[in-house]
């Protein structure tokens, strides 16, 4: 028997205009880093999320690491991140030199507990340690409660780097996902509501800082006619053939958030028809005033109320009809390489790493493609 075609996680998805975009920067030799298209994706990014300034970078991993170099974060700081993320979010804070204080999450959002937040700054300052910044973020598209988050960091003096890598399009009455906290960033990588191929972006009101870290992305090069350096710089800015694309997808981003959004309420009524049949699924929460770009849906099957079905019941069934799904993230108190950071828990990431599951989610997803994929789903099911 053939193998039926691949349904992937997220994959890319263009628009059909990134190509006019890209051909424009061929035409007129635009292919060196920087150029009329990174300028214009900065002004599509502000422009989209109310920021002010933004700066397109290589990654959203090189967006963090700048924004904790701009707090001046340094060889044995500390840095609250949140710990249902993936690994990013506290890679950045290893490349300081500095500490990463794990904080673990509320059941609504999936997102950092503002209560275990306060817990950890508290504890952190008796000891002699106050905090130099505060990663939350934006699990799967949906956003952390800023609001809660905002407040305790004003009142510490702590200022807090959003990680909206996974929301853009995402808000909070009426305020975007990017433009919550000191900093705010995004990522374009390939799987993303909107990708560049690879890249990300920094954003913040406050313009002297984003010179700042355009100046550090492009090698930290001094104003000389030869090339001098006084301080270290790194190369993190985005090409011109990159931001092209990235333009393009703008154009797209609503229809984006809207797919993405219907696959989620697709999900959401069929699995929601099972419990008729004693199944119990649960979902991310989007509270009062919020919305969600529901980037990746995710569903937690605990097998306890699910007749001894798990998470794993269903991956491992959707991965024998070549069908991507995925664990969500591992928390990174758990993660090995983290092993002896402090960490302020609860449980729930634990909880939502042990039974939770990425379904596919990309705004391509054909009705034939969810067909197969409910298929799959309804013979597990079904059997119990």
């Amino acid at each position: 028997m053939a193998t039926p075609p691949k349904i992937w996680l997220s994959s890319p998805h263009m628009g059909g205009t990134e190509l006019q975009f890209i051909k424009e920067a061929f035409d007129t030799n635009w292919i060196a880093p920087l150029g009329p298209h990174v300028n214009g994706f900065e002004a599509d990014l502000q422009h989209f999320t109310g920021v002010a300034h933004a700066a397109a970078l290589s990654s959203g991993t090189a967006a963090l690491h700048l924004a904790l170099i701009l707090l001046g974060v340094r060889t044995g700081d500390e840095v609250i991140c949140q710990s249902m993320t993936f690994s990013s979010s506290a890679n950045a804070i290893i490349y300081q030199g500095a500490t990463p204080v794990f904080v673990d999450s509320e059941p609504e959002t999936w997102n950092m507990s503002p209560s275990l937040l306060e817990q950890a700054i508290t504890e952190r300052i008796k000891n002699g340690k106050k905090p130099k910044a505060i990663i939350p973020v934006h699990l799967y598209g949906m956003p952390a409660k800023m609001n809660e988050i905002n407040l305790i960091a004003k009142e510490y003096g702590i200022p807090v780097v959003e990680d909206a890598a996974e929301a853009l399009g995402g808000q909070i009455n009426g305020k975007m996902c990017g433009s919550l906290g000191l900093f705010g960033v995004l990522s374009f990588n390939g799987n993303k509501i909107i990708t560049t191929s690879g890249g990300g972006a920094l954003l913040s009101d406050d313009g002297e800082q984003i010179q700042k870290a355009r100046f550090l992305a492009t090698q930290s090069r001094d104003n000389a006619p030869h090339y001098q350096h006084s301080q270290i710089g790194y190369n993190y800015r985005m090409s011109n053939v990159l931001a092209a694309i990235g333009r393009g997808q703008m154009q797209v981003l609503k229809d984006r958030i809207a797919a993405r959004r219907a696959n989620f309420e697709r999900y959401k009524k069929w699995f929601g028809q099972l419990t008729e049949n004693g199944f119990h699924f649960e979902f991310q929460c989007e509270p009062q005033g919020y919305f969600s770009n529901r980037w990746i849906t995710c569903i937690i099957i605990n097998p306890e109320k699910n007749k001894g079905i798990t998470r794993e019941t269903v991956r491992l069934s959707l991965e024998a009809q070549n069908i991507e799904s995925r664990p969500l993230w591992k928390p990174m108190h758990r993660q090995p390489v983290f092993a002896g950071s402090p960490f302020f828990g609860n449980g729930i990431s634990d909880q939502l790493f042990e039974n939770g599951l990425c379904l596919p989610s990309g705004s391509n997803l054909s009705g034939e493609e969810q067909a197969r994929i409910f298929s799959v789903l309804k013979k597990i099911f079904r059997k119990k």
